[in-house]
Order: C-alpha cells, then sequence, then structure tokens
C-alpha cells in the first residue's frame, strides 16, 4: 500500500511542481496590472493542484459552515494550520485573500516568486514588536481595501492531533480591524502531513465557524474562542 501511495504522490510532486514553474513564470508578466488581476491567474495554480491532489492521490474534501460565508464584506480568517493543502484550498473556498506569512518563504525559487504576486503580509519573525506592528497595519489596510486577511494563529504547521499555542496577533488584528472574524479547523495533516512526500487517500473535512461579531469580544476572548474551536475539530 505505500508504495501505491508513494508513486501517486510522485505523480502529483511532478505535476505541482512543472505547473509551479509555469505559473509563477508567466505570472511574472501580470506584475504591471492590480492584485486583483494577478489574483484572479496565479489562483488557477491551487485550484489545479487541489483538484491534482484529487486525482492523483485521492485526496478530497467537504466543506461544514460554507453557508456561513458572507462574501458582502471582507473577513479576517484564523485557521488550524497543519499542511501545505489549506493554503491551496482556501483560495477555492473563500473570497480573494492575502496570507501572513514568514518573510523567508519569498525566496523559494518559483513558488516565492508566484507568493510574491498575492500580495502577502510577509514578516520577519525575528524582529519581535516590530513585525506584530506590521502584521497589525498591513493587515488592516488589506482588509479595508477589500480583501480577505489569513492569519495561522499557531504560527506554524502543526502535526495531526495537535494543539499549539494560541498566539495574541490573530486576536490583536480582529479586534484592530473591527470586521467578521471566521474560525476555520480542518484535519488536512491526516492525508497531507507536515514535511511527508506521500500524500494519503481520504476526505478532509473542513469547518467554518459563524462569523464572530467583534463589537462583542476582546482579544482575549477570541483568543479563547479560536482555542475551544480548534479543541472540538482536534
Amino acid at each position: 500500500m505505500k508504495g501505491i501511495w508513494f508513486i501517486r504522490s510522485l505523480v502529483f510532486a511532478v505535476g505541482q511542481a512543472v505547473s509551479l514553474v509555469l505559473f509563477s513564470v508567466l505570472g511574472q508578466l501580470t506584475r504591471p496590472f492590480s492584485f486583483k488581476t494577478r489574483y484572479s491567474f496565479m489562483h488557477y495554480w491551487a485550484r489545479f493542484c487541489v483538484a491534482w491532489v484529487r486525482i492523483t492521490c485521492g485526496v478530497q474534501y467537504r466543506v461544514h459552515g460554507a453557508e456561513n460565508i458572507d462574501t458582502s464584506q471582507t473577513g479576517l480568517i484564523l485557521s488550524r494550520h497543519e499542511s501545505a493543502w489549506e493554503t491551496l484550498a482556501f483560495q477555492k473556498i473563500f473570497p480573494r485573500h492575502a496570507y501572513v506569512l514568514k518573510r523567508e518563504l519569498l525566496k523559494i525559487p518559483f513558488f516565492g516568486w508566484g507568493m510574491s504576486l498575492l500580495n502577502p503580509i510577509a514578516i520577519d519573525r525575528s524582529a519581535g514588536r516590530q513585525a506584530l506592528n506590521q502584521m497589525l497595519n498591513d493587515g488592516v489596510e488589506r482588509l479595508h481595501h477589500q480583501d480577505w486577511v489569513v492569519v495561522f494563529p499557531e504560527g506554524t504547521r502543526m502535526p495531526a492531533g495537535e494543539l499549539g499555542k494560541i498566539n495574541i496577533g490573530g486576536a490583536m488584528l480582529a479586534s484592530k480591524a473591527n470586521v467578521p472574524v471566521y474560525l476555520v479547523a480542518h484535519n488536512a495533516g491526516s492525508y497531507w502531513p507536515k514535511n511527508s512526500f506521500i500524500k494519503k487517500p481520504g476526505v478532509i473535512d473542513v469547518y467554518i465557524s459563524q462569523p464572530l461579531n467583534m463589537n462583542e469580544m476582546k482579544t482575549a476572548e477570541i483568543i479563547a474562542q479560536t482555542e475551544q474551536w480548534f479543541k472540538q475539530a482536534l
């Protein structure tokens, strides 16, 4: 069985790599245009990968709570981070958005070139308070310019079934921006594990909360609610 999984994962990896080179190179032609135009082009790579991993590796997904998403206004997504899968699938599930990510990712050949087109909030984690202030300022700017923002409050990918510390940055951004906040949990790490080449067939369940009303919550309450939502999913 593991041999079959390896072969299928290898086929997926080849298709993902070839398509990444294609999209990241052609995507450079969209740099003179708006973020909307760049995103409209680059997000098709993410959609391709989600479809390709389903075809080659049998990794499917279903969304619980999609009806909670209000597309009439921008929203902040505080999500569980277990895999590379969600960074791809969210571009199909949610409206146009920017990710908060570590700056080093933009230095990766091809991947970083393509990611830079998506107007991410790239922070230097070693900068401490300065990095937090940048995330807050850039996050509010994105949200007030009709772009959603995705924050992984655990700060890094966590193994399936393991809860990391909920950092304060996402909750502070939620309070400062005063936009609806969606808590998102999933089990992508069970099928596309952290730092694993092999993808296992199965169905990823994505759970989306009803939007939190920031007029009624304080930062500590947002953190507690996020932790509770993640624990329920685990």
